[in-house]
């Protein structure tokens, strides 16, 4: 431990104030820019890229790791120090600051093409240096965090407590800052607060001598490296203060050339009227002579479209917005006057005819489309939920007025549909007890908002989506009156996919409720969509001949019915077979139903809480079909974003090798000598190195499969992933923490306390999807602070394990061994987290959430063995008979 206590020589007491306050802005700094890059991705990509960003991120973390074990290991400050102690982590932190305001404009300003990668080797080769490119922020930013706690070895207590609460803080700013200054301009934050970090770390092991000193900026700042420093941290500060009030247009966020409003802008005339940014999303409107969007609409319609806008969420999901004035100005304006008689040629307008005066729920529905078709087919209320303050801002008018430009008959609920479905459900009970008026509807719209995607570009396959879940679907149909109707619409694809799979999400929640999906389903076709009806009761002979005779009016064709025949479909708009009634009954008189999904063509099994992708249909049986189309379609993901993730995997392992590898090539090296460990021999040593890497590497596998299946089931319960990463990150962090200043006091029950938490994650995993689903109800703060307590046990027990093995596994800082095992120890736990966070993400896509959280605590199990089995083995070869 030459280095280390040289280390500690140099800068082991007490860091200055100064130096807690650079701890806390450069951990803050660091969640900023690591959260703000999954929206970044998210937005100018497509969802799949934001896993990326967790890995980039602990690969840079585990690399820092490496690299400062590297440096002990090999006694590199076994030399006097050239610069004093605050120099190294004050050009780290620098270092985090300059590469995070790089790394940002080289990804946005040289973007790499997500299609064509799969026949452009050059796009796999600038996905590569863009991962590692965006990891370096990162390796700074742990490199200057590990030096600080190293050579303030007494005050490991103190920066801890500093790095975790200004993580915490980063996370909440993250949510915060978007709004205020974009989600771009996050990142120059970002890179101010680093600014800020560098100079209190070149100022913090000298600033109770300036203090007190006649001529203190020379005391602070007499060496040339620390001016130089103190002047590129300044410059970098005011900097990204600059660039974040004046906002340049040169460094906007560019989007993919296949996202929606990318092809939008391309247009001529086309023009941007507002693009806004809040904690979970940016809404754009454009106008535009060539949006004139009515998903669905009859070909029998004898106008034209009425002029619209058009509204982007995430740069993508066009969505049209009538074109109204604002409240005041006098008549509604031609959009709505244009829209009227249009509606009642869509295809949701038949719930309409067939239930006049309609008590309507619209769920989700971005633009508003749907809430004019009702309010135009004379609904007597409607309720809109819609959880986005930025799209009603867009939306406007439309919840100021009615078509007649009287006040509104609008009831506006700012929350997500499921938290808002739960509340009525759970009103119906209150009310079923004191014999009270229940609330209830006539119709529910499920909101078609997300323009045609063909299932073969895969680039969707990511997005979690929870109104088309099994258990949205049961919970809709528990609000609808006895004669109410669950109004379905998908876009039509070839062979039968998300019309078939929203069909099968209909008939097993019609079946969990107790009915009979045969009679209680109708499903009809246009040109390119599918819309389904689904009641919850059977449909009456009377709805049924209003259904046929709306159908016949507007050239729909019949698919299903409960009464139907095989001569009436496929008549109007004639495929070369029936294909979707065929399917479709397929499916309801399949008497092996998982047989049935087995042996079709696409995973059109319905999704639920726990696999929320509706939009994911891969099977590995298309794989040959994929790879003789590589290079050769415009479509190279083959249903799924499973490839770029695969090509993400590959490269993780890669790199994890090399991480786990040079250290212990060192570490062998160091250990030539089998009788420097402990007086053991090569056997023992090799068996001690090989249970390092099993035991700090479940721990990294461990950690990931807890938190990553952690925020995506929480994006159901809180509303957005935005808000899951936050809160989830959050207590993850801040109670894991907690843990770690506590672990090494539980050392001796080491191995129960990861035992313990093995069982608290396999709890969570059989009891957070029930206690969610109940409480989704709550307010979204209510929520927050639930999700926050319940991870708060879980976050404590996983922050003892690691440092607790190193002293269960080290038997102290003056053996031999020790700076080998620390090497082992980073460099196992940051390769592996990195591949797990991949991985994790690989098997919820196909086995879904629950699997990957039995997985993590398997992965704890399996580290408490082989802390066990170890802590026998050390205990024998100290044991005097040996």
């Amino acid at each position: 431990m030459g280095a280390l206590r040289d280390d500690q020589r140099a800068g082991g007491g007490t860091p200055a104030a100064a130096s807690l306050v650079g701890v806390f802005l450069l951990s803050a700094a660091t969640l900023m820019f690591e959260i703000a890059l999954t929206r970044l991705f998210s937005v100018a990509q497509f969802y799949h890229f934001a896993f990326m960003i967790v890995s980039l991120a602990m690969l840079g973390t585990g690399a820092s790791g490496t690299w400062l074990s590297l440096r002990l290991s090999l006694r590199l400050s076994r030399r006097p120090p050239r610069r004093r102690v605050g120099d190294a982590p004050a050009w780290l932190s620098l270092g985090c600051g300059l590469s995070a305001i790089g790394a940002y404009l080289v990804v946005n300003g040289v973007p790499f093409d997500s299609f064509s990668i799969a026949w452009d080797w050059r796009q796999a080769l600038l996905l590569g240096v863009q991962y590692l490119l965006l990891s370096v922020p990162f390796f700074c930013s742990g490199a200057s965090l590990s030096l600080l706690m190293v050579r303030h070895t007494g005050a490991i207590g103190s920066l801890y407590a500093a790095n975790l609460t200004g993580s915490a803080a980063g996370c909440a700013l993250a949510l915060v800052l978007p709004s205020a200054v974009g989600g771009e301009g996050v990142i120059w934050v970002s890179g101010f607060a680093s600014g800020l970090a560098t100079v209190h770390l070149v100022f913090g092991s000298r600033v109770r001598d300036a203090l007190t000193a006649a001529s203190a900026p020379a005391v602070v700042v007499r060496r040339g490296a620390n001016r130089l420093c103190v002047a590129l941290s300044v410059l970098l500060t005011l900097g990204c203060a600059a660039v974040v009030w004046r906002r340049p247009p040169a460094f906007a966020l560019r989007l993919s050339p296949y996202k929606g409003l990318s092809y939008a802008l391309q247009v001529p005339g086309a023009t941007l009227l507002t693009s806004d940014w809040n904690g979970y999303s940016r809404v754009d409107l454009v106008q535009s002579q060539s949006i004139r969007s009515l998903p669905g609409l009859s070909y029998r319609y004898p106008g034209s479209p009425p002029p619209q806008l058009g509204l982007f969420v995430d740069g993508d999901d066009l969505s049209p917005v009538l074109q109204v004035p604002a409240k005041g100005v006098g008549s509604v304006g031609n959009g709505a006057d244009a829209f009227e008689g249009a509606a009642g040629y869509l295809p949701t307008s038949v719930a309409y005819v067939l239930r006049p005066q309609a008590d309507v729920l619209v769920m989700a529905p971005q633009g508003g489309m749907e809430v004019w078709v009702a309010l135009d087919l004379g609904a007597q209320h409607v309720t809109v939920a819609e959880p986005n303050a930025l799209i009603v801002q867009a939306v406007g008018p439309l919840y100021e007025h009615n078509l007649d430009g009287q006040a509104s008959s609008i009831t506006l609920v700012s929350e997500e549909p499921r938290s808002h479905v739960r509340r009525v459900i759970l009103n119906q009970r209150q009310a079923e007890l004191q014999l009270a008026q229940m609330t209830s509807y006539d119709v529910v719209v499920l909101s078609l908002t997300t323009p045609y995607r063909p299932i073969r570009s895969g680039a969707y396959s990511l997005g979690e989506d929870y109104r088309y879940t099994l258990e949205a679907f049961v919970d809709t149909l528990s609000v609808l009156k006895p004669d109410g109707l669950l109004v379905v619409s998908r876009w039509l694809q070839m062979p039968p996919s998300e019309s078939l799979r929203a069909f099968a999400l209909a008939v097993e929640a019609v079946e969990r409720l107790g009915g009979n999906p045969a009679r209680q389903i109708v499903a009809f076709r246009g040109y390119a969509m599918m819309t389904l009806l689904v009641k919850a009761t059977p449909f009456s002979s009377t709805d049924l001949q209003t259904i046929r005779r709306f159908t016949a009016e507007r050239a729909f064709d019949m698919v299903f019915a409960p009464d139907i025949t095989a001569s009436e479909v496929n008549v109007t708009n004639a495929l070369p077979s029936p294909i979707y009634y065929e399917t479709f009954r397929g499916l309801l008189a399949a008497q092996d139903r998982e047989a049935w999904y087995a042996a079709y063509a696409f995973d059109v099994r319905p999704p639920t809480d726990d696999h929320p992708f509706f939009g994911h249909f891969f099977r590995w049986s298309q794989m040959r079909q994929i790879v003789a189309e590589l290079g050769k379609s415009w479509q190279p993901f083959g249903g799924a974003g499973y490839f770029v993730l695969l090509a993400m995997l590959a490269f993780a392992l890669v790199m994890a090798v090399l991480v786990i590898g040079l250290p212990a090539a060192v570490a062998t090296i160091r250990n030539r000598n089998p009788r420097r460990a402990q007086g053991t021999g090569r056997y023992a040593v090799r068996g001690q190195q090989i249970a390092d890497l099993i035991y700090f590497g479940l721990l990294g596998v461990g950690f990931m499969f807890v938190e990553m299946p952690l925020i995506q089931r929480a994006i159901l319960f809180l509303g957005h992933s935005a808000y899951a990463v936050t809160a989830v990150l959050f207590s993850l962090l801040l109670f894991s923490g907690v843990g770690s200043f506590i672990s090494a006091r539980l050392s001796r029950w080491l191995v129960h306390a990861i035992e313990v938490l093995a069982g608290l994650v396999l709890l969570a995993a059989a009891v957070f999807p029930t206690l969610s689903s109940t409480l989704l109800w709550l307010p979204l703060w209510v929520r927050a602070g639930v999700t926050v307590f319940l991870l708060g046990p879980v976050g404590v027990l996983m922050g003892i394990p690691f440092p607790g093995g190193l002293v269960v596994f080290g038997g102290g800082a003056d053996t031999g061994n020790h700076q080998g095992r620390l090497a082992r120890a980073w460099a196992a736990n940051g390769a592996l987290s990195v591949v797990a966070s991949i991985l994790a993400a690989l098997l919820a896509l196909t086995w879904g959430f629950r699997l990957v959280l039995i997985l993590g605590a398997l992965s704890y199990a399996g580290a408490a063995a082989t802390l066990a089995w170890q802590g026998r083995a050390v205990r024998a070869a100290r044991s005097p008979d040996r």
